[in-house]
């Protein structure tokens, strides 16, 4: 019998370490993937060749591992050591990777983990051709196989007492009736730790997220798609967003904007098929003559543009009223792309909210992203930074970056 208890109270043990194992291993997996999103989504794919090689298998590519780290952090440093993998990477793609100088080897492994993990998954893309497929979530199944592994452990251990009772009773020894387990102090003990650290975790966590929006993704008044624009007819950006590169909001663009191109383009011919976020096919001609509708369009006929009226677009990307954030100063003195903060727009249909756009999130981008001085008249203030480095005071490999021209002063993003 005493084997019995030592045993049931192991595999108490045992779920509690593994449920804890299980959050934390969640936790190491999301810090993994938020520097992912902000420092490595604009250039890299797990599975996909973009700017930069696919990092699926990374690991396995890279001989030392400890080359691969120094490899993040500055790659220049590493091609200019003559390393052969590192000089024939640089070769095929004849980009220099961003340095990383502030990610520690935690850091590292974060990204490097998460990298595994979704390379581990079923391949991008719908394998269905009539649509796509909804991505699966395991958090609802890990959480019903640990309620029900800890409903187990609490059978055993009653087991293990009304075993207990009955050897007493067969050896004639005097046995305490059995106190019900909802009153036994170590299992209200036991259910109340585990609550509270469970209870605590998803509290912190829901604070932590309030007011967050990644991932929101609005049905909007036109299903417009930035694949088909930005993706497959290469549209630039600033051509819908010009404000961009001069004020403080992007905008969206006016009815006027539109009509440049939809006067002559009045129905979808495009050889991929439009789906919705519900995997539902959209009539891409039947969208154009919603446009059609707010301009006071008729095709075939002089269009007045004074009787459109405006699209009402649902908002996505919303920062705080205390936060100061400058799109011009972003895109046109810092050269930031439009992929950093909102992901590869131009695979989208429906646009959703890319990064979380956290304080953290920000101030890691500043961090560890280069200021290019390189023929930017925005930057001829900083001059001292350039005899600073061709003097030698300053690590050329490194570079200089927003945050060691003021980047994360609190003036420069909160007034």
């Amino acid at each position: 019998m005493i084997h019995l208890s030592r045993f049931a109270g192991k595999l108490i043990f045992g779920f509690t370490l593994a449920f804890l194992l299980q959050l934390g291993n969640g936790a190491f997996a999301q810090d993994g993937k938020a520097l992912f999103s902000a420092n490595c989504a604009s250039c890299h794919s797990v599975t996909k060749k973009s700017t930069g090689p696919a990092l699926a298998g990374v690991e396995d590519r890279w001989p030392d591992k400890k080359m691969l780290h120094a490899w993040i952090r500055n790659s220049q440093a590493v091609i200019k050591s003559g390393y052969p993998y590192a000089v024939n990477l640089y070769n095929e793609y004849k980009i220099a990777m961003n340095s990383f100088t502030s990610f520690s080897d935690a850091d590292i492994d974060a990204i490097l983990g998460y990298i595994k993990t979704e390379a581990a998954k079923k391949p991008e893309g719908p394998t269905n051709p009539d649509g796509p497929v909804a991505e699966s979530d395991n958090s609802l199944l890990f959480g019903i196989l640990t309620l029900v592994l800890a409903v187990v452990a609490f059978i055993l251990l009653q087991v293990n007492s009304n075993l207990r009772k009955l050897a007493d009773d067969k050896d004639g020894i005097p046995a305490q009736e059995p106190v019900p387990f909802w009153r036994n102090k170590t299992y209200i003990a036991f259910v109340a730790v585990i609550l509270f650290l469970v209870g605590g975790f998803f509290t912190v966590k829901g604070a932590i997220g309030l007011g967050r929006t990644q991932n929101y993704e609005p049905k909007q008044p036109i299903f417009y798609s930035h694949k088909v624009h930005a993706g497959t007819n290469q549209i630039n950006c600033l051509y819908c967003h010009g404000n961009a590169q001069e004020s403080k909001q992007a905008t969206i663009p006016s009815v006027n904007v539109c009509m440049n191109c939809h006067m002559s383009i009045n129905e979808y011919t495009g050889k991929d098929k439009l789906f919705n976020a519900e995997g539902e096919e959209v009539n891409g001609t039947a969208e154009i003559q919603k446009l059609y509708k707010y301009a006071g369009f008729t095709p075939g006929q002089p269009w007045d543009a004074s009787k459109a009226t405006p699209i009402e677009w649902t908002r996505i990307h919303n920062l705080p009223d205390h936060v100061y954030f400058n799109h011009s100063q972003h895109v046109a003195a810092g050269k930031v792309q439009c992929q950093t903060c909102h992901g590869e727009i131009n695979k989208m249909d429906e646009v959703k909210q890319f990064a979380d756009l956290s304080m953290g999130w920000c101030i890691n981008c500043h961090r560890t992203t280069q200021v290019q001085f390189k023929d930017n008249g925005y930057y001829s203030i900083y001059e001292k930074y350039h005899e600073n480095l061709k003097n030698g005071k300053f690590d050329s490999t490194k570079g200089i970056t927003v945050e060691m021209i003021g980047g994360t002063e609190c003036q420069k993003c909160h007034y």
